[in-house]
């Protein structure tokens, strides 16, 4: 792909990032009954198996989501792409959880159609639209015969492809919508890029140190009135920075 595309897309994407980066997971934890009385008594952030296996994809759906979200976000001059930033195992994660099962989510009938503005609106769980837009997503790129799965397309022809799944021009079968799919895919990549790396993503903070984002530290107040200075310290996250945890 063009080195000028490439930038284009990183860009597009840091740009979404300033807008979901302060989301939380849907995953993560709640605060269940009353109000916690004393410090720790709130459900707290869990970290994700340290194994790089994955707990949620096989190995044919783990081959399409490196690919697919390496074309979202690309290794590149400015930096790591979604795989090295850890983005598919991010994902394998939140479907594994309680994401995946739609876990606090009412996912009961009626069934009616819904507008683009109710957002997600299928009776599918995350992780079965995944499974299923997966399998429906190399089931047509076999039938063009261009290759046997996404995977193995080139990377032009899987620009292409994904092209098509946002504007909602591929049928997927199983009761996927495409553009459907695509949406909530982007985001999850997103997400996966710019989370705090609690949750398996961001690894080594490549998207916060991409932005410029300080992470969680807990006092930003000698930066306030120094306006125009880029920030001069490494982000943190939850669990601290990595060469903290290190022995």
């Amino acid at each position: 792909m063009a080195r000028d595309i490439r930038l284009s897309r990183r860009r597009l994407l840091t740009a979404g990032a300033l807008v979901a980066a302060p989301l939380a997971s849907a995953s993560a934890g709640v605060i269940r009954g009353e109000m916690p009385w004393q410090d720790g008594a709130a459900d707290a952030p869990r970290s994700p198996s340290l194994s790089r296996d994955y707990q949620f994809f096989t190995a044919a759906e783990a081959a399409f989501i490196e690919a697919a979200t390496e074309r979202l976000i690309p290794t590149d001059e400015l930096g790591p792409g979604a795989v090295a930033a850890g983005v598919p195992m991010f994902i394998d994660r939140q479907l594994a959880g309680g994401f995946g099962r739609g876990g606090n989510w009412y996912m009961q009938g009626p069934w009616d159609k819904g507008l683009p503005t109710q957002g997600y609106q299928t009776r599918l769980t995350p992780a079965a639209m995944y499974r299923a837009a997966i399998r429906g997503i190399d089931q047509q790129v076999a039938r063009q015969g261009r290759a046997g799965t996404f995977a193995k397309l080139s990377p032009a022809d899987q620009d292409s492809f994904l092209k098509s799944l946002e504007n909602g021009q591929v049928e997927l079968g199983g009761g996927v919508d495409a553009k459907a799919f695509f949406d909530v895919f982007l985001q999850n990549t997103i997400e996966g890029f710019w989370s705090d790396p609690i949750y398996g993503g961001n690894r080594d903070m490549a998207g916060w140190k991409l932005i410029g984002f300080p992470g969680a530290r807990y006092d930003h107040s000698p930066f306030v009135a120094q306006h125009g200075k880029a920030y001069p310290l490494p982000p943190v996250g939850l669990k601290g920075r990595p060469a903290w945890n290190r022995s």
